[in-house]
C-alpha cells in the first residue's frame, strides 16, 4: 500500500483542477502538491463526453482561464479545442509530473490528533486492469471533482424502454461504434446537450425530431466574436483577451440581472429572436415559449443559428409533447400519436453528487453535507482544511474556479504566515438562528431540483452566501479578508506523525 504525504491534494484534472494546480504552482511555490485523477486523462467534462458535436455553451474567453488567453477565431468552442487548450496549460505550466491517473479517490478522513486528511483512493493500472489501494496524506484537501456522477447519466423511467428494437443511448455513454447516417433519431430533451445534439446528428441522419416535454428559452449568437478578433490583430493577446473578457463578463451579468428585474423585456427579445430564426409561419407559441421566466432555468445557446437552420431546412423538427410509452419501433405519446425511430437518445440530464461521490469522515464521525452552512460558497461550517469548486448556473464555470483557486492560495498564504495548520469555518453566536436557504435559489432546473435536498444550505449573511454573482463574488471571495472572524485558525501539535 503506497503512501504518500503532501501540503495539498487536488482532487480532479479538469477545468477546475487544472486551474487550482496552476494557482499553487504560481502563487505557493513552497507547497507540495498532487492531483489525483480517476480517469485515464484530463479534461474531467471534456474528456468524459463524446457525443456529436459536443461543444461549450459559454464562450471561451471567460470559460478560458483568466491566466491563459484564447487564441482560436471561434469562441464557442468545440470539445477537442477546449481539450488542446487544457493540455497546452499543462504543457505550459509543466503539470503532468504533479497528475497521478487512474487515481479514483473514494474516501476522506480529517483527523485533529495528526492534524491532516488521510485520502483513500483506489488505483487502476492501466496495463493490466488491476486495482490496488493507494493511501495518501495532506494537510488540505481540495476538491475539484465536478458537480455530476461520472458513472451514469439521469435517465428518467420511461414505460417499454425493453420493448424498443433499436438502441437507446445517453450522451454520457455514447458508443463510438454507434452509426446513424440516413436514421431517423428521436432526441429526448430540451436542454443544452440536446439543442447541441440535434444538429450536429442532422447533418447525417435522415430525420432528427427533439422531443421535448416543455420548451426551453434559446439564444443564437455567433461562434466568432468579432469584437476579439479585431483585438487580437492590434493588441498584444492577453490585452486582447483581458478586455474580450471583462465585455463578456459584464455581458453576462447584465443579461442576468435584466431577467430579475424586467424578465418580460427579456422574454419578448428571446422569442423575437426565435422567430427570426425559424420564420414567422414557424410555431413559436408551443415550441420555443416556456412557462417561466428567463434564467429561472439555464438559457440553451444555439451557435450561428445551427439549430433554427436545420429545422427550416427539414432536417430536424421539434414536438412538444409527453411520453406514454415507448414501442417496439419508436415511442407512443400521450395524445396516442405515435413516433418512429431507429435510435432513441435520452438527453435527459446529469446525476448530481456532493464532492466526488466519496466518504468523508471528521474525527471519526461521516459528514453530511446537508447539515452544513455553505462559507463563501466554497467551504463549509466545521470541516477543516477543506475547500470544493462549484461553478456558476448562470454564467462560466471557469470564473468561480479561478476566483475559488485564488482563495485557497491567499488563504494557505495566511496560514504559512501566522503559522497556524489548520482552518475552519464556524457559526458565530448572531449566526446560530439564520434562515436555512437552498444551496441555490431561483433555479428550479430538475436535475438541481432532484439533489438539493444533499446539498449544503445558505445563510442570510456574508459569509454564509453562494450568491451564484460573479460581482459579488470577486468582492468576497478574491477581496474579501481572509481572517473575517468566521474561519478560524490554529496549531494543533499532532498526537500522531502523519504516516509517510
Amino acid at each position: 500500500m503506497d503512501r504518500t504525504h503532501l501540503d495539498v491534494l487536488i482532487v480532479g484534472a479538469g477545468i477546475s483542477g487544472i486551474s487550482g494546480a496552476v494557482h499553487l504552482k504560481e502563487r505557493c511555490p513552497d507547497r507540495s502538491f498532487a492531483v489525483l485523477e480517476g480517469r485515464s486523462d484530463i479534461g474531467g467534462t471534456w474528456d468524459l463526453f463524446r457525443y456529436p458535436g459536443v461543444r461549450s455553451d459559454s464562450d471561451m474567453h471567460t470559460l478560458g482561464y483568466r491566466f491563459k488567453p484564447w487564441r482560436h477565431e471561434k469562441s464557442i468552442a468545440d470539445g477537442p479545442s477546449i481539450m488542446e487548450y487544457l493540455r497546452e496549460t499543462i504543457a505550459e505550466y509543466d503539470l503532468a509530473r504533479h497528475i497521478r491517473f487512474g487515481h479514483r479517490v473514494v474516501r476522506a478522513e480529517w483527523s485533529s490528533t495528526q492534524s491532516c486528511w488521510t485520502v483513500t483512493a483506489r488505483h487502476s493500472d492501466p496495463s493490466t486492469g488491476a486495482f490496488d489501494e493507494v493511501v495518501l496524506t495532506c494537510g488540505f484537501l481540495f476538491m475539484c471533482s465536478g458537480y455530476y456522477s461520472y458513472h451514469e447519466g439521469y435517465t428518467p423511467d420511461f414505460a417499454g424502454q425493453e420493448r424498443f428494437q433499436g438502441p437507446i443511448v445517453h450522451p454520457q455513454e455514447w458508443p463510438e461504434d454507434l452509426t446513424y447516417n440516413g436514421r431517423r433519431i428521436v432526441v429526448i430533451g430540451s436542454g443544452a446537450t440536446a439543442m447541441t445534439l440535434v444538429p450536429a446528428l442532422a447533418q447525417t441522419a435522415g430525420h432528427v425530431i427533439m422531443l421535448q416535454r416543455s420548451p426551453t428559452y434559446v439564444v443564437a449568437r455567433p461562434s466568432f466574436d468579432v469584437v476579439a478578433n479585431r483585438l487580437r490583430k492590434i493588441l498584444p493577446d492577453r490585452w486582447a483577451y483581458a478586455i474580450t473578457r471583462r465585455k463578456n463578463v459584464f455581458r453576462q451579468g447584465l443579461v442576468y440581472r435584466k431577467t430579475r428585474t424586467n424578465p418580460d423585456k427579456i422574454r419578448d427579445l428571446l422569442l423575437s429572436g426565435v422567430r427570426a430564426g425559424l420564420g414567422t409561419d414557424y410555431d413559436v407559441d408551443s415550441h420555443f415559449t416556456p412557462t417561466y421566466d428567463p434564467w429561472d432555468q439555464r438559457l440553451c445557446l444555439i451557435p450561428d443559428g445551427d439549430l433554427f437552420k436545420a429545422i427550416r431546412s427539414g432536417t430536424a423538427s421539434v414536438i412538444t409533447a409527453h411520453i406514454d410509452t415507448f414501442t417496439e419501433h419508436g415511442i407512443r405519446l400521450q395524445d396516442g400519436s405515435e413516433i418512429n425511430a431507429d435510435i432513441i437518445v435520452t438527453a435527459t440530464g446529469l446525476n448530481l453528487v456532493t464532492l466526488g461521490e466519496m466518504d468523508f469522515i471528521v474525527d471519526d464521525v461521516p459528514v453530511d453535507f446537508a447539515r452544513t452552512w455553505t462559507y463563501r460558497g466554497l467551504a463549509y461550517s466545521g470541516i477543516p482544511n477543506l475547500v470544493s469548486t462549484f461553478g456558476y448556473v448562470n454564467a462560466s464555470w471557469t470564473l468561480k474556479a479561478d476566483l475559488t483557486s485564488e482563495y485557497v492560495c491567499r488563504l494557505l498564504g495566511h496560514m504559512t504566515a501566522i503559522g497556524a495548520t489548520r482552518c475552519i469555518p464556524q457559526l458565530r453566536p448572531e449566526d446560530a438562528e439564520m434562515p436555512k436557504r437552498k444551496w441555490i435559489e431561483n433555479f428550479p432546473a430538475g436535475y438541481m431540483e432532484r439533489t438539493m435536498h444533499l446539498l449544503p444550505r445558505q445563510g442570510d449573511r456574508s459569509p454564509w452566501l453562494n450568491p451564484q454573482d460573479y460581482r459579488r463574488d470577486v468582492k468576497m471571495i478574491r477581496r474579501g479578508a481572509i481572517d473575517d472572524g468566521v474561519m478560524t485558525f490554529d496549531a494543533p501539535e499532532p498526537t500522531a506523525a502523519p504516516a509517510v
